[in-house]
């Protein structure tokens, strides 16, 4: 059995002596690229979740809640590409950005009078929704995968 005191000192000697591997180095860089200083992250409201709201069935809603500001999303897939319509209330003040974020691309919309906001051609995969508002900390949704149905 290994003394927890050697086994502290032998990790301590190991890490200086291999590197770290050049995928995960890059996946680290690639993810410490899509944080938002000083964001916060609103929560996805389950329950909000309506799937097929058209009768193709190609378009589902989404909720997502924090700090007093709701996201209502509804993303809608076709010829392989996602579109997002969505509302972000209460109307987060004039001069309001939205980023919707995927890894590969940020598209950045203004934020109509009434809270809408829509973005379209996006790849199917990874999604998050970031509203920049005046005077405020930014809001993030969780991310989300959008897969396109088969």
């Amino acid at each position: 059995m290994i003394n927890d005191e050697y086994f502290l000192a032998a990790l301590r000697l190991s890490s200086g002596n291999d590197p770290i591997p050049g995928p995960v180095s890059a996946a680290a860089r690639d993810a410490y690229r899509l944080r938002v200083p000083r964001g916060v992250t609103a929560a996805y409201a389950e329950s909000a979740t309506i799937r097929g709201v058209r009768d193709d069935d190609s378009s589902h809603l989404v909720r997502f809640v924090s700090a007093g500001v709701t996201f209502d999303l509804e993303v809608t897939e076709g010829d392989g590409l996602i579109d997002v319509a969505g509302l972000i209330s209460p109307y987060p003040g004039e001069g309001a950005l939205v980023d919707v974020r995927s890894p590969h691309m940020t598209l950045t919309r203004r934020i109509g009078q009434t809270g809408h906001f829509v973005a379209t051609g996006l790849p199917p995969g990874w999604l998050s929704i970031v509203c920049h508002r005046p005077g405020h900390a930014p809001i993030q949704t969780a991310w989300v995968r959008i897969r396109p149905r088969p």
